[in-house]
């Protein structure tokens, strides 16, 4: 078994290693140097970990789907995803990127995790991270995966967001992000922000964030960062960055930054 992810500030890694751990099975993030033709066409099954974003599979992880779309057709699946509370069919999506019958999903289940967008004042109120609240995501996340691998280690099939309640609520959340899930070209809310980023005066020009992000995204042009128009809305940089002088989504200084493993509060 294969398990392959994307984590924006650790929550998905910290699932997929906890996985990979109990199943015996190699894990890596999309992000590897790796040559993932050759490790895909190695493996029978394949574990997909990704956050959800408004009920659908970021499009970092898509495209990665697209481009070895070839090696992944017949190949058994297994998709664990996280979200903040309750996203329809966020796993059920994935499926879209591919033709029906295309490949096999044995396992499907979505995990609660920590919030970790502080600039947006609803969740800087209702969902500020502390030490206490991140362990109680850990111990549930860890005991809810621990029946998951039984499961799946006993052929057990489940498959979470694939009601057809599941798929009308996702839609009803997904549809201002990006309504057409069998396509990997961003649209709505999605598009949007791919170029939404900013970067405010608080910038140093440190560089933290032009080697962290996953898109490539940020450069240091002349001692000052710009964007690229390319964002994946990963919140990477927003919750690394010294100086809270990057935003996304909504352009409000961060109340608090979060990176599971490296909790930074004020």
């Amino acid at each position: 078994m294969l398990t392959i992810y994307f984590s924006g500030t650790g929550n998905t890694k910290h699932l997929a290693d906890l996985f990979s751990q109990k199943m015996n099975a190699k894990c890596i993030s999309i992000e590897a140097d790796t040559d993932f033709s050759t490790e895909i066409k190695e493996h029978d099954t394949l574990a997909f970990c990704y956050p959800i974003y408004n009920s659908r599979v970021p499009r970092i992880m898509r495209e990665f789907v697209h481009k070895h779309m070839a090696g992944l057709v017949g190949k058994k699946i297994i998709i664990l995803v996280t979200q903040q509370a309750f996203s329809g069919d966020g796993a059920r999506v994935f499926t879209d990127l591919f033709e029906e019958g295309a490949i096999e999903v044995i396992y499907a289940e979505h995990f609660n995790m920590q919030q970790n967008m502080g600039n947006i004042p609803v969740f800087w109120t209702l969902f500020k991270p502390t030490e206490k609240t991140r362990q109680k995501y850990i111990k549930k996340t860890e005991a809810k995966l621990n029946t998951v691998c039984e499961n799946i280690k006993s052929s057990i099939v489940k498959k979470r967001g694939f009601s057809k309640i599941s798929e009308i609520l996702g839609y009803i959340q997904g549809k201002p992000w990006q309504k057409n899930t069998k396509d990997i070209t961003p649209v709505k809310l999605e598009k949007k922000l791919m170029n939404g980023l900013q970067i405010h005066k608080e910038c140093t020009a440190c560089g933290i964030c032009t080697k962290i992000c996953p898109m490539k995204n940020l450069v240091n042009h002349d001692g000052k960062i710009q964007h690229l128009n390319n964002c994946t809305i990963c919140y990477r940089c927003v919750n690394r960055c010294p100086q809270k002088a990057v935003t996304v989504y909504i352009h409000i200084k961060p109340k608090w930054q979060y990176a599971m493993g490296d909790l930074q509060e004020k």
